[in-house]
């Protein structure tokens, strides 16, 4: 449980009453009791109100929100105010201001507008986060502090080059190191002095975003500016925990936002908390996969839902309106995927600026007569049944895919072999085959302890750290299954190749080597022909992006490519390790493929669906004290008919007792408690 203060699924989202005047408080009240809203995020972006000159502080308007929100039984979520530093710090102390990849001062403006390497923003965001907790430590309705707000952006000012300089003398301990990891002998890059290194930026060594001349300077500024904007989170946070040591501390996550290590992150957070904002068109699979992701940064813990809107986005390209019952059915996919908490951005819609039409529980027309504020408050009545039953439950999966942001850099910076290869979309490729077997599936990291899952997936293992090949070999003598693909155990840490012949690292457990990589044109494909029945695994299957040329080493072959000049090569193998089996996938292949094989391989390991359903509805399930939650969410508009093979389940919102098939209403949603 996150806090025993509110021992129920929490229920609210971010508030900014800074922004209105008393009598809309009044009302606020009003409407957030007919809701069911019980917390609150408040003083996100108030530090320019809290801080008006750099010796005055004046929280008068925060102490009357608590005590207001308390009173009316919300709680608070209360943010630091950090994530915009005031117009006159920046003019007083432009060190606070960014330079930007094009190598630009900023002006003040914006968010997510100061260095993580400036000692003024360092400073002032300490002190901030002190006199906060210094100031409501006994508040009875602070229940956790949200530091700043979806940290992210890079700078590549002199504070961050000269901090850089220093982090890579902490990791490589000298300049001879830095030289050899990088290969700077290539185009004569050779540093003489740590002064030679600058930031990687168009002034430099990089153009168009990932393009750079050397991976490593760009990869290791990636890990670095991560590692920076870190430091701010956890600046903050020492300052708030050694006031409050008991009231947990967070900041939200943006799911696979690609400038930050989440798993690095994790280690830092009490809770992970998220913001999700899918489009309309946005598949099903991908967000469930991205909420099993924020679940999988803390080993299983449940996760705050921090943000979704309730009705329309303001920021993508075409801002679709939530579909009657899609807010509710989204709002259920996060609490099937491990979220304790269901809130909101916003709570009240504001008047101006740029986030003026985005959604908000109460609209501009300020009544409970909307559609969208109708459908909150029967979800908020939902939440209040439910109560505690939720709580802590977890997700068992027998199924693992690893994700690893280093990776995803070093893949996103190579030169080659195809501007096709995206690892998120095929590592969803993989999720998305288990998602429609309805199989559960953990989100890891390489450090995760594997011994929990019987099948481990890393999709595109471009880049082995030390030390992972050797768990994966352990794992798989074990009994494990572990299944990766092309363009594997290329390059080490550093993004130096592994000599002695691709996958590097990986080369005996898979029993494979690979000789060439095809990269596809766009239009064209090959074709994956089965040589070795496997269960439904059987015929010919499309593929393409990009084709590795390979040579078996003892693994069997089960299928060839079917056309080309490696026509009749291997195109997928498997190799017997000690107790287990390690597949190579040696190309990209669709989707119908991937459901096949890795229907046969969990079959193999006893690997059951949560239910049977069909197409269109998501099935998962939480486990609490021995008590099973499973989940039935249908995505689709038309009614669906989901098969319960014989099983007895009661209707957690409905009390029903349902049996032999369950009837799903469109965009419905059922809570079944085995009995």
């Amino acid at each position: 449980m996150i806090n025993e203060k509110l021992p129920k699924m929490w229920y609210g989202g971010d508030y900014s009453p800074e922004q209105w005047d008393e009598e809309t408080w009044k009302e606020d009240d009003r409407l957030f009791k007919m809701a069911g809203i019980d917390v609150a995020t408040v003083n996100v972006f108030s530090w320019a109100l809290n801080q008006p000159d750099e010796d005055t502080y004046d929280f008068g308007w925060l102490d009357e929100t608590l005590d207001r929100l308390y009173k009316n039984g919300v709680y608070a979520c209360l943010a630091t105010s950090t994530a915009a530093h005031p117009a006159w710090m920046a003019r007083k102390y432009p060190d606070i201001l960014r330079v930007d990849y094009e190598g630009r001062k900023r002006r003040f403006g914006g968010r997510h507008n100061s260095c993580p390497n400036s000692p003024t923003y360092r400073k002032y965001s300490a002190v901030m986060a002190r006199k906060l907790a210094e100031r409501y430590k006994d508040h009875p309705g602070l229940l956790i502090w949200h530091v700043s707000n979806e940290y992210g952006g890079y700078c590549y000012c002199d504070n961050c080059a000269s901090a850089f300089r220093k982090w890579l003398e902490q990791r490589y301990g000298s300049l001879e190191a830095v030289n050899k990891a990088w290969n700077t002998r290539f185009w004569g890059h050779t540093f003489y002095d740590w002064d030679d290194i600058v930031v990687p930026n168009a002034l430099s060594e990089e153009w168009s975003g990932n393009r750079t001349n050397f991976q490593g300077i760009s990869l290791d500024y990636r890990r670095f500016q991560s590692a920076s904007l870190l430091e701010c989170y956890k600046i903050e946070r020492d300052e708030l925990k050694a006031v409050t040591p008991d009231i947990p501390v967070t900041t939200n996550l943006m799911g696979f936002y690609p400038e930050l290590d989440y798993f690095e992150w994790a280690k830092e957070m009490d809770v992970i908390s998220w913001d999700n904002y899918p489009s309309l068109d946005t598949p099903v699979s991908f967000t469930a996969m991205t909420h099993d992701l924020m679940r999988g940064l803390k080993s299983g813990q449940p996760f705050m839902l921090m943000e979704q809107t309730p009705s329309v986005q303001n920021w993508q390209p075409y801002n679709s309106a939530k579909r009657p019952g899609v807010m509710r059915l989204w709002s259920y996919q996060a609490v099937a995927r491990g979220a304790d908490t269901v809130m909101f951005f916003q709570l009240r819609r504001s008047i101006g600026a740029c986030e003026k039409y985005h959604g908000a529980v109460i609209d501009h027309v300020g009544t409970e007569q909307t559609r969208t504020f109708k459908e909150c408050a029967e979800l908020g009545t939902e939440l209040q049944q439910l109560g505690d039953t939720l709580l802590d439950a977890r997700v068992d999966a027998k199924v693992a895919i690893i994700f690893d942001w280093e990776n995803r850099w070093a893949l996103d910076l190579t030169s080659g072999p195809s501007i096709a290869l995206k690892y998120v979309d095929e590592v969803h490729k993989y999720y998305g085959a288990l998602f429609d077997l309805n199989i559960q599936t953990d989100m890891v990291s390489v450090e995760e302890n594997l011994s929990s899952y019987d099948v481990v997936i890393a999709p595109v293992m471009y880049m082995v750290k030390p030390g992972f090949a050797k768990r994966v070999e352990e794992f798989t003598a074990a009994g494990g299954t572990f299944l990766t693909t092309f363009f594997s155990g290329i390059v080490n840490e550093c993004d130096l190749v592994t000599l002695g012949g691709y996958p590097g690292e990986l080369r005996n457990l898979l029993g494979i080597w690979a000789e060439e990589i095809d990269a596809l044109l766009p239009g064209h494909s090959n074709r994956v022909e089965v040589t070795s029945e496997q269960g439904q695994l059987k015929g010919s299957y499309e593929c393409g992006i990009l084709c590795d040329v390979i040579h078996t080493e003892g693994a069997e072959v089960i299928a060839q490519y079917g056309e080309d000049y490696y026509k009749g090569t291997p195109a997928l193998t498997v190799n017997r390790f000690g107790k287990g089996k390690a597949w190579y996938v040696a190309t990209s292949p669709e989707t119908g493929m991937l459901k096949d094989l890795l229907a046969e391989i969990c079959r193999e390991h006893g690997i059951e669906p949560v239910l049977n359903a069909p197409a269109g509805v998501e099935v998962s399930s939480r486990t609490k004290e021995g008590r099973t939650y499973t989940f039935v969410l249908n995505h689709l508009a038309e009614e669906s008919s989901v098969p319960l093979n014989g099983e007895r389940f009661k209707d957690l919102l409905s009390g029903e007792e349902v049996l032999e098939s369950l009837q799903v209403p469109g965009r419905g949603v059922r809570i079944l408690e085995r009995l």
